[in-house]
């Protein structure tokens, strides 16, 4: 399984925004939600860019995560090489919905 999906797809493999993606901006590097947090801190500042988008494996749009709040979690005490992505959440659900981006915390 690919790591990073930085190539567009064409318009037809894409299912239908859903009102998340059509009120935020979900453009820039795509990561899987299970990344680990060290290699997406890696990715983003390879990409030169200040957030990710998560993507499920589905390919479908979980949410936003900067690069900010992920050396955030990476300097946190409870940081731990094996948190994910997809464990960082807010009170809300996946970064994005319902969420400001990039405001995370570690899943209890």
């Amino acid at each position: 399984m690919p790591l990073v999906q930085m190539q567009p797809r064409p318009a037809t493999a894409d299912p239908a925004p859903s009102a998340a993606d059509d009120v935020m901006d979900v453009t820039g590097p795509q990561v899987w939600h299970d990344m680990t947090v060290e290699v997406a801190l890696s990715v983003a500042a390879a990409a030169g860019t200040g957030h990710l988008v998560l993507r499920d494996e589905d390919g479908q749009y979980v949410g936003l995560v900067t690069r900010a709040r992920l050396a955030a979690v990476r300097d946190s005490r409870g940081y731990t090489d094996r948190i994910r992505l997809s464990d960082i959440t807010d009170a809300d659900g996946p970064a994005g919905h319902g969420g400001t981006p990039g405001v995370l915390g570690l899943a209890g």
